[in-house]
């Protein structure tokens, strides 16, 4: 069968292509038709690519390799990196094997094409998966028109234009996205702007929310906050917010980098950092990291089950 290098920032893009090769396996045999491995050891890597797949068809093995390149430690000796060589050129009949090396996201990592294991699997099916970067919003829209294809719905423009400018580049969030909007649209099969700003919180919703808290106006903002329970449970609201508040904090303390490098650290639009600078120059970076806090304590508290009442637990946290 085949050999498979896949590599770079993007991990979910490389998730989704391994499931691609994984979907082909025998149902009824997968738990022994598809191994994985993190970083082995050489007897335990050669033994898996020699293993000749049995009665259940075709296999897949996945070694997770990120230690043998991004490590500056020496994983196998001349000898061994040959039997690799070899043991990959007689690739047994029904195998397909996939080395991955995630990189981390948006630190420009790049793999060492001089060392010898990258020179060997070079030579197979190499993919390289990088981020999308924030203002080729042309490549993103094919991204997400595509998903959607996949899942029988389409979207239009402006709708996708929605989903990038509150999202950004987060592929895995567009996909879980695209399913709620999915079943939203049924029985129909276009998705519309409006649906969009319906199920999504936009980045102007929990601007509203925390700009009246930040002012000390608490009743307003408990009054968006009620606004917002009419999308989305408590829960969501708080990791919505968590995750907006990380990327203010990100721009408060790095307010005087380049526009391009913020939306690169923060996965989002330059026009969008643009604008969320201008909204937060007023705000203080402790009463983010403050209520950030708060937020993370009550969503451990609510997971935990510690409280009776999960919407008076987070108004509580707001008006603190």
């Amino acid at each position: 069968m085949a050999v498979y290098f896949f590599y770079g920032d993007e991990d979910y893009n490389i998730e989704l292509e391994l499931e691609k090769l994984s979907s082909i396996l025998n149902p009824d045999f997968k738990s022994m038709s598809l191994q994985v491995f993190d970083n082995p050891d050489y007897q335990t890597l050669i033994s898996a690519l020699r293993t000749p797949p049995m009665m259940f068809g075709e296999m897949l093995v996945i070694v997770n390799a990120e230690n043998y390149f991004l490590s500056n430690k020496s994983f196998f000796e001349d000898a061994e990196l040959l039997d690799i060589e070899d043991a990959l050129k007689n690739n047994p009949e029904l195998l397909n094997i996939v080395f991955v090396v995630k990189l981390p996201r948006n630190e420009g990592k790049k793999l060492d094409s001089r060392k010898k294991l990258y020179k060997i699997l070079a030579k197979y099916n190499v993919k390289e998966f990088p981020t999308f970067k924030t203002y080729k919003t042309a490549d993103i829209t094919a991204w997400i028109k595509n998903r959607a294809k996949g899942k029988e719905i389409t979207l239009k423009d402006d709708a996708v234009l929605c989903l990038i400018e509150q999202i950004g580049n987060n592929l895995r969030e567009f996909d879980t996205e695209l399913d709620k909007l999915k079943l939203m649209a049924y029985p129909q099969k276009t998705v519309t702007k409006d649906m969009v700003s319906e199920i999504c919180i936009s980045n102007q919703d929990l601007f509203n929310f925390t700009d009246f808290i930040m002012k000390g106006e608490k009743d307003k903002a408990l009054a968006e906050f009620y606004k917002l329970l009419d999308k989305k449970h408590p829960l969501e609201i708080i990791s919505a917010l968590q995750t907006m508040l990380k990327k203010w904090i990100i721009l408060k303390t790095k307010s005087s980098e380049p526009l391009a490098e913020l939306a690169k650290l923060t996965g989002q639009h330059e026009f969008v950092v643009k604008q969320t600078l201008s909204k937060l120059k007023n705000t203080k970076l402790k009463e983010l990291v403050e209520l950030k806090q708060n937020l993370f304590n009550v969503e451990y508290k609510i997971k935990s089950a510690e409280v009776p009442d999960i919407i008076t637990e987070v108004e509580s946290a707001i008006i603190r």
